[in-house]
């Protein structure tokens, strides 16, 4: 039986599960210490914490240009803003310099961030004028070492690994694919990069994804109002619509890590749109009948 055929029956309707309002609702990551759900409103400049149970939500920590939020194997979560990625103890502390990404144009900034299972932290930029080819994507290892692992990105979005740590996915927006790299999980290096997926820019933008244990990879179309799922040999298994035209990046959590949360922005939406979308900058959740990976701190 197909993945597919398994989501019919199991609860896949996407519901509501946070009415957040964010302008550029990014980067969902489950913190399994704390069981609460982390993200940045990148709009509004603020790092967020979520807990499912309560329904309370807290910043975290506010600044310009905050575009990922990550917990920390010390305690704590690491901070992704403009250039720099930041150190926070606690929420209101001060924060304190991880690393400034060498060489980036004024015109870049950081975007999607993600740990690899070995707790190494996987950094990408993006072209705020979408100027081809000027952003990257950088490892950060726990001694603060920084190094460019691709260049010639434009919008570097989506990270994940495969449930075995031999793949990496990586998004860059503006290609309309996802794409896997061979991955050496000692050493933190890249191999062969090849095409895993191809999405039609009528079915809207490859945005965040995540990988799922079963090795399924679930990816965000923004501006396409769907999340879909595509099996460890690129093929499309599952399609699932959403109530948002502008999904961004999803995250499994919740008991077992059963639970699939969806971030989205209200950017780029009209009034009226706005008026018909109500869960638009909202946290959506559905049950897709499968169980993700656990997120990773960063071991710095």
């Amino acid at each position: 039986m197909s993945f597919s055929h398994y989501m019919t029956a199991a609860k896949s309707t996407p519901r509501l599960a946070h009415q957040g309002n964010d302008e550029l609702g990014e980067g969902p990551v489950w913190d399994t210490r704390a069981e609460v759900l982390l993200r940045v409103d990148i709009g509004a400049g603020r790092a967020l914490a979520w807990d499912p149970a309560s329904d309370a939500s807290h910043a975290l920590a506010r600044g310009p240009e905050v575009s990922a939020v990550l917990p920390r194997s010390a305690g704590g979560w690491v901070l992704a803003a403009g250039h720099d990625l930041l150190l926070l103890d606690t929420i209101g502390a001060p924060t304190a310099l991880l690393a400034t990404l060498p060489g980036e144009s004024v015109d870049n900034r950081l975007n999607d961030c993600a740990c690899d299972p070995q707790g190494r932290l996987w950094a990408g930029t993006m072209s705020r004028e979408y100027a081809p080819g000027t952003a990257a994507l950088y490892r950060v290892d726990a001694d603060k070492r920084v190094e460019r692992m691709l260049a010639g990105t434009t919008i570097s979005n989506g990270l994940g690994w495969s449930p075995d740590g031999h793949r990496m996915y990586f998004v860059d927006s503006p290609t309309q694919r996802v794409d896997a790299l061979d991955f050496d999980p000692a050493t933190g290096t890249l191999g062969e990069r090849r095409t895993f997926a191809t999405i039609d820019p009528r079915d809207g933008m490859p945005d965040g994804l995540t990988v799922d244990a079963e090795g399924g990879v679930w990816v965000c179309l923004f501006g396409g109002g769907a999340i879909r799922r595509y099996d460890e040999r690129g093929r499309l298994d599952a399609i699932v619509q959403l109530p948002v035209t502008n999904p961004t990046s999803a995250t499994f959590g919740g008991a077992e890590l059963r639970t699939l949360y969806i971030t989205s922005a209200r950017r780029r939406l009209t009034p009226a749109q706005l008026e018909q979308e109500p869960s638009a900058g909202a946290v959506l959740a559905l049950e897709p009948g499968v169980h993700g990976l656990a997120v990773t701190p960063f071991a710095g």
